[in-house]
């Protein structure tokens, strides 16, 4: 992963972008992987650990709406998780994570191993969902990677 770290700030560095990270289930996984890279201080602004739904709606500014009709691990809230971070950080780019690392946790709809993906860049936002079936560390660490692999292959896709 570290490759995959480094590889992300020489894109952002060659686009001149800053980035920022709101974490939840990964508790700072992200952050601690992207600020491994020697000289990440020149592109990554900071990140926040929003654990709990109280974190993401003052701090973040999740809305207890879509808390309350979505829940904490939704696509919705990954997409404001990554939306407020990139307002309240003041980044180009920020991107976040909400899940169910297991092994408790789960429900009927909702798998331990379920993870939901935010990326803000400009005006959008997106998400992606994952299921991972590894051990609680091993669906973290799948979620920052996949997580930096996403952001790494939208760097990319940028003009």
């Amino acid at each position: 992963m570290a490759e995959l770290a480094s590889e992300i700030g020489q894109l952002l560095i060659k686009r001149r972008l800053t980035l920022g990270a709101v974490e939840s289930a990964t508790g700072g996984l992200i952050a601690h992987l992207v600020t491994g890279v020697a000289g990440s201080s020149e592109y990554f602004r900071g990140s926040v650990t929003a654990y709990h739904n109280d974190i993401k709606t003052s701090v973040v500014g999740v809305s207890k709406a879509a808390l309350e009709k979505y829940g904490a691990v939704s696509s919705q809230v990954a997409e404001e998780m990554a939306r407020g971070g990139r307002k309240l950080l003041g980044v180009d780019i920020c991107i976040s994570d909400t899940g169910i690392a297991g092994p408790g946790g789960a429900t009927a709809d909702k798998p331990a191993g379920l993870f939901y993906l935010g990326l803000a860049y400009g005006d959008k936002a997106y998400n992606r969902r994952h299921i991972f079936t590894g051990s609680r560390l091993e669906n973290q660490a799948a979620a920052a990677n996949a997580s930096l692999d996403w952001l790494r292959e939208y760097l990319k896709s940028l003009s």
